[in-house]
């Protein structure tokens, strides 16, 4: 499992759209309703989608997923089943490595570098 962390605004979202593009995708924002409705029978839905990339944008608005998470992960047995995308609090780092701990790994994305803004 992935998950890409960073300041809210930074370009997590964009970034992860546009590096999977149209692959074997399912994308979960938990900012919208109708997404955060898919996941009232999460473990139902999740096993519906086992055979795809499942990426939970702003799992921070859905911590209690990390456990589930955890066990479709040791029980489909495959790497890179999950891509979750939330603000780097430390509640959300927290939560996720105790319940991940040997599954996860972060990639944290920061805001654009004077350095690297090409003027």
């Amino acid at each position: 499992m992935v998950a890409v962390t960073g300041p809210r605004q930074c370009g997590k979202s964009t970034l992860v759209r546009h590096l999977l593009g149209n692959k074997n995708l399912v994308y979960l924002d938990l900012e919208r309703q109708s997404d955060l409705r898919k996941l009232d029978e999460a473990e139902w839905y999740l096993h519906s989608q086992k055979d795809k990339i499942i990426c939970l944008d702003e799992i921070q608005r859905k911590p209690e997923l990390f456990q589930l998470i955890r066990s479709l992960t040791d029980e489909w047995g495959r790497k890179g089943c999950f891509l979750v995308i939330g603000s780097a609090s430390r509640d959300l780092l927290r939560q996720s490595s105790e319940s991940l701990a040997g599954r996860i790994t972060y990639k944290r994305l920061t805001p654009f570098l004077w350095s690297e803004i090409k003027t």
